[in-house]
């Protein structure tokens, strides 16, 4: 039986910008290109909802909708730094990890020892530190499968988590109206709602053989989760190319001291992580990444250097604060890996 979690992130943009900009909070705010360049809305505040607003709505519409609607042009670099951040934090409970988006995923935590094991609680724990570390709130579902799972962190938004448990499917699955079936559109729920089905419970009442019939190979879909049934993993085969771990500071690391200082607690956890890594990755090269409070940001690598000790990140940490020597507000380490193939690697020996 699969613990799986669907992490999705509320308003992300909208929430992003927000974060920076506290006088936003209660105002209604729309991520998206102007009105008179046939612009259209990319997500809005929860404020902005209740006007009517929507995503991919044009932003004319939008306007004419609420004519207090701050539109923000949105800065996607920004964006995916908390994006970014929000993916490491997976990491640090599972490398079962399949993004969906910048800002949600499917995690698989069946193995996961972290919170006693417990799914329900992993995913609170995650929601937390997202808060904590990107200043953005998060929503989860917590179910056996990737379905019921992306089903369910839909139900509490914002900032809330739903759980279905293996013996709650059944019920669950009978009340769900089809609408929340991914892949179910308007045209489909349409002709559902012609047939007489509108919850998931009407849909077991029909035979695999008329589903199909009237729906195709999507009919057979239709019958399976209806049944809540869904044997898709958490597709994470992707070759990693790198392993890193890095930290956003609320105050400005003012020093090359103050930067080395948090080196030692940045190799805990990088060393963590990369005792999860399959044993046929291998290391081939040692990196820092420093964003200076300007946002202008630097990377310094070097070859491995076996073990990875401290001292050969303190030498990359010169090197990088020479090249802004500036307040720091995010520092980050990590490794580059290859395939076992390539002879050029260096084995992994970090744990001598």
């Amino acid at each position: 039986m699969r613990k799986i979690i669907h992490c999705d992130c509320d308003c992300f943009y909208a929430a992003v910008e927000m974060r920076d900009d506290p006088s936003l909070v209660n105002l209604p705010i729309a991520i998206g290109g102007k009105s008179d360049r046939r612009g259209v809305v990319a997500t809005c505040n929860y404020k902005a909802r209740q006007f009517g607003v929507r995503s991919a709505m044009p932003t004319g519409q939008a306007l004419k909708l609420c004519p207090d609607l701050v539109v923000i042009p949105g800065t996607m670099a920004k964006y995916r730094e908390a994006a970014l951040q929000i993916r490491q934090i997976f990491y640090r409970y599972t490398d079962k990890v399949e993004p969906l988006s910048l800002d949600e995923a499917y995690l698989d935590v069946t193995d996961c020892t972290e919170c006693h094991g417990s799914a329900t609680l992993i995913a609170e724990e995650i929601r937390q530190v997202i808060s904590r570390e990107v200043g953005v709130t998060a929503s989860a579902g917590i179910a056996p499968n990737k379905f019921l799972a992306k089903v369910a962190s839909d139900l509490n938004k914002p900032d809330g988590q739903f759980v279905i448990t293996p013996e709650n499917v059944e019920g669950f699955v009978e009340k769900l109206e089809v609408k929340r079936i991914f892949g179910v559109g308007k045209v489909t729920n349409e002709k559902l709602r012609r047939l007489g089905i509108v919850t998931c419970g009407d849909l077991q009442q029909r035979s695999l053989v008329e589903l199909v019939d009237k729906f195709g190979v999507f009919g057979k879909r239709l019958h399976d989760l209806s049944f809540g049934r869904d044997e898709r993993e958490v597709n994470a085969n992707s070759r990693r190319k790198s392993l890193s771990v890095e930290h956003t500071y609320s105050d400005d690391l003012q020093d090359i001291d103050a930067c080395k200082g948090k080196l030692a607690g940045l190799l805990i956890e990088l060393r963590s992580r990369l005792r999860r890594i399959d044993s046929d990755y291998m290391v081939t090269k040692q990196f820092i990444k420093m964003k200076f409070n300007d946002f202008s940001a630097t990377t310094v690598e070097r070859q491995m250097v076996a073990g990875l000790p401290a001292e050969s990140f303190d030498h990359l940490c010169d090197q990088a604060w020479e090249r802004g020597a500036r307040p720091v507000r995010l520092l980050g380490i990590g490794v580059r890996f290859v395939d076992t193939s390539e002879q050029r690697a260096t084995q992994l020996e970090l744990f001598p």
